[in-house]
């Protein structure tokens, strides 16, 4: 993400009015390298040392914060709580912000902090310090094994990072810009020429600078004008307007930028803001919660799928298995040949030619023995045999049975995982995990007891509410146990989904309410994608759970199926979600 010097600089511009003189009232840190600051008038500042998404903006999203807050956010509330924001400065050209708070000590004497964010990709980091620059913590502690330049740690000095050999763009001259060109000899692209001679160019407006000029972004500068284009760096860099700007891709936001984005012509459409915080907030809004849940449901997905690969590998040697016991019919047949020519079986003998009277040809045929057994034992070897393998398949169909109810459990589990939407829900599928002796249990006595979460609910068109599981116990819950039995159950068929339960009331709900909880059906479920997805409807007295059955499965005969396309926007327009 192009968040450069020059982008962070306009963004401090922005926010500076809003924040100098405000008051820290909360401090929350819903992520690890996460930190959001409620100051009073109810602004919340983010600063994320995320390393794939670094940022610092004003927000408005809500985040769910941790069970437990982590030790960085306590030590933060304890030496910036009921502080004031008194500066907010920006080294020259470089992409990091340290923040000035007047505050307290525990004594009570004024005293002041710095809580400095830097946005350097891996090396993103967010450090407290006091007024003589000695750090107190920090997000990432960076000791002499990691880096021999740079050590972070409490109780050392904190330094900005080493500055990069670069020229500063907004205080460069133009005779320094063409001398710098005229140094050129040799093929070299414009805009990796501006990356390694300028700081706080990121390579976004790089090549930007190189297709406003000539047209082309991988322009070669030998081939260019070296005056004109000196003159015309010159003016970009002494007069930048800066004005947010969002670039989208197929309806789905791609990048962002200070400056408007003409490169990809109409590849990406760009879409104007009204402030910077309002563009940022509008970006990650979109794309950071899936993220942040995914990096929280790694470690389950990776147990359950691993489960259900182990269990897809064993149910493949069990049907290979069963399908060898299918032909144990002709070892009973072998039995019968051996014991009609037992006389002509000599003991040691490893092979017996005889006539295959089960054959209408009457061919003869070769049968291996075995030379260590007599021929009586010999013949009742294959009879033992033959047993053998009759047992076998019937308990090899059971497993196999078991073995895929098994599967399609746990392919179940991973499309709760891929919708659960906060950390309550990945506490529940655990705890079930859990219950079903899939993971260890974890030891909730350290852990703080959530409210188990509520069924999602909506309310259709027609005035009937809707509601909508959110994993298989929930789902039991919901349809065999809170659900009347005259309410109506839909489930996506041939798929992995959700229970939905219209609320009847005694009533026989409108097609449009139907079609509307067929669309929750099968958008909550593996088919979201598709087109034409079946959806099967029956009343809740004719469900069933049979013993043993795993969590959220259950059967039905007597049902109706409709068709219908899951479509987000339509869900939005036709039902209004209460929870």
């Amino acid at each position: 993400m192009p968040f450069d010097a020059i982008f962070l600089s306009a963004l401090i511009d922005e926010i500076s009015p809003k924040l100098l003189g405000a008051r820290v009232e909360k401090i929350q840190q819903p992520s690890r390298d996460t930190v959001i600051l409620t100051l009073r008038g109810k602004e919340k500042l983010l600063l994320s040392a995320n390393v794939n998404r670094p940022r610092v903006h004003l927000t408005q999203a809500s985040f769910e914060n941790p069970a437990q807050p982590p030790m960085f956010c306590m030590l933060l509330r304890k030496h910036l709580s009921g502080g004031r924001i008194a500066k907010l400065y920006q080294p020259t050209a470089e992409r990091s912000i340290d923040i000035s708070f007047d505050c307290t000590d525990e004594m009570g004497v004024p005293c002041q902090k710095h809580l400095i964010l830097e946005l350097m990709g891996r090396n993103s980091n967010l450090i407290l310090t006091g007024s003589d620059d000695r750090i107190i913590d920090c997000l990432r502690r960076v000791d002499f094994e990691m880096s021999q330049l740079r050590q972070v740690l409490p109780g050392l000095f904190y330094h900005e990072p080493p500055r990069q050999d670069k020229r500063i763009p907004q205080e460069v001259e133009l005779s320094e810009i063409c001398t710098l060109l005229s140094e050129v000899d040799s093929q070299k692209r414009l805009d990796k020429w501006l990356l390694d001679t300028f700081a706080g160019l990121s390579p976004l407006i790089a090549r930007e600078l190189s297709f406003a000029f000539c047209g082309e972004t991988d322009a070669d500068i030998l081939a260019l004008d070296r005056e004109k284009l000196a003159e015309f760096l010159y003016a970009q860099f002494r007069f930048v307007e800066k004005e947010p700007f969002l670039l989208i891709k197929e309806e789905k936001p791609s990048d962002f930028s200070y400056r408007e984005i003409r490169q990809y012509e109409n590849y990406m459409k760009t879409e104007r803001f009204g402030s910077f915080c309002a563009l940022l907030d509008a970006f990650y809004t979109q794309t950071d919660h899936s993220e942040r849940m995914r990096q929280k449901s790694l470690t389950l997905r990776k147990t359950v799928t691993t489960l259900r690969e182990r269990t897809l590998r064993k149910l493949e040697l069990q049907r290979k298995e069963y399908e060898s016991t299918l032909d144990r019919e002709r070892l009973r047949q072998f039995g019968d040949i051996v014991t009609a020519n037992i006389h002509a079986i000599e003991r040691g003998q490893q092979l017996l030619r005889a006539t295959d009277f089960y054959d209408p040809e009457m061919s003869e045929i070769e049968i291996p023995l075995k030379p260590n057994l007599s021929p009586q034992q010999n013949a009742a070897k294959f009879y033992k045999d033959y047993t053998k393998a009759k047992h076998a398949e019937k308990i090899l169909s059971e497993q196999i049975k078991n073995g895929e109810i098994e599967e399609k459990y746990l392919a179940a589990v991973l499309e709760e995982l891929s919708r659960a939407e906060n950390e309550r829900d990945l506490s529940e599928i655990r705890a079930e995990l859990e219950g079903g002796g899939y993971i260890r249990a974890l030891d909730r006595k350290k852990q703080q007891k959530m409210q188990p979460s509520k069924p999602m609910e909506f309310l259709s068109s027609d005035g009937y509410r809707i509601f909508v599981g959110r994993n298989n116990r929930q789902n039991d819950i919901l349809s065999l146990k809170t659900a009347r039995k005259d309410d109506l159950w839909l489930h996506v068929q041939k798929f992995h989904g959700t229970h939905v339960i219209i609320d009847c009331h005694g009533t026989t709900p409108p097609d449009e309410t139907i079609t509307e909880a067929a669309q929750l059906a099968a958008y909550y479920s593996e088919a979201r994608e598709g087109q034409n997805v079946s959806v099967d409807i029956t009343s809740v007295r004719n469900l069933k759970k049979p013993n043993g059955a795993k969590p959220g499965m259950v059967v039905y005969e007597r049902y109706r199926t409709v068709i219908v396309t899951p479509d987000p926007a339509q869900i939005d327009r036709s039902l209004q979600k209460n929870s």
